[in-house]
């Protein structure tokens, strides 16, 4: 079985921003049993490798680290129920700002905010857990001994697992996108900490200051594993880059694969899912995919 090859040169914090956000690489709805994939970008051997999202299990050397990263998915199921909760204190919050000279209204403002920030500093710390499941799990599918397509092939159980951890950081990005009090909140935050000088705080200043940096970002937790990706791959130099990006881009040809296969195709839930997929189709050469995407405008 030949490796697998980018259609492009592309680093891997352009890979991991490539994958659309509509598309889950491991729901029912989308993937099925998926796929005989890739076949016409891996090899010529006509459908041999089958990745089953749906059922497979870790083997007895994987079980270990599939437990392990397990547990970082099960949070991150709370962590997601979390994020779509979260309603902000944009009103406490604006009459504190009306009122500055009223020490009940600034005290509800700051009751109202303290637990808030509190939730977004669990969603901080919770994205170091997640880098370092990154970084164990491309430890082991991009290691030299395989090519990468083989090791996503003997390793499905893991491959499923980073294709959560994928799925989890679009989706959280998604919801944080769409919440604008999550910034309104922090903001509020860390300028009634400076003016306070408020001592003994769960989220400090030096705390808040990191975490400022993290929520800057329109897609924190895509920069997060696109910059753990990075180190990660600076870290290993003797294992080659090839092997990382080859990982990552399997993922994204999934969603190629599920278009140009009627059998795929006609699994879609929603038209949403269609127009993720052709974000990813508009960035391969155009020789390669404009009859696809003419067919599907149609």
């Amino acid at each position: 079985m030949g490796h697998l090859r980018p259609r492009t040169p592309s680093s891997p914090r352009t890979l991991l921003r490539d994958l659309p956000a509509n598309i889950d690489p491991c729901s029912a709805s989308s993937m099925g049993n998926l796929i005989k994939v890739l076949t016409r970008d891996i090899d010529n051997n006509g459908g041999n490798f089958f990745l089953d999202f749906e059922n497979a299990q870790p083997s007895l050397s994987e079980t270990a680290l599939w437990e392990e990263v397990n547990g970082v998915l099960l949070e991150a199921r709370v962590v997601l129920q979390q994020l779509q909760e979260y309603r902000g204190a944009g009103d406490e919050i604006r009459q504190a700002i009306q009122s500055p000279s009223v020490q009940g209204v600034q005290e509800k403002a700051w009751s109202a905010v303290v637990p808030l920030v509190g939730k977004l500093k669990t969603f901080y710390v919770f994205s170091q857990k997640l880098e370092g499941s990154l970084r164990l799990l491309l430890g082991v599918l991009t290691s030299s001994g395989s090519s990468p397509t083989q090791q996503l092939e003997q390793k499905q159980a893991l491959a499923r697992q980073f294709a959560h951890i994928l799925h989890f950081t679009l989706r959280f990005d998604e919801l944080k996108m769409t919440n604008p009090a999550i910034q309104n909140d922090f903001s509020y935050y860390r300028r009634t900490i400076s003016r306070m000088r408020i001592n003994n705080l769960a989220v400090n200043n030096e705390l808040a200051n990191r975490m400022s940096l993290f929520y800057a970002s329109a897609t924190p937790m895509l920069k997060t594993l696109s910059d753990a990706t990075s180190k990660f791959v600076s870290d290993n130099p003797e294992e080659p880059i090839e092997n990382t990006t080859d990982c990552l881009s399997t993922m994204a040809s999934v969603c190629k694969v599920m278009l140009e296969t009627p059998e795929y195709r006609t699994r879609f839930a929603s038209e949403e899912t269609m127009k993720g997929c052709i974000r990813v189709l508009k960035d391969q050469p155009p020789s390669s995919v404009e009859g696809l995407l003419n067919a599907l405008r149609e």
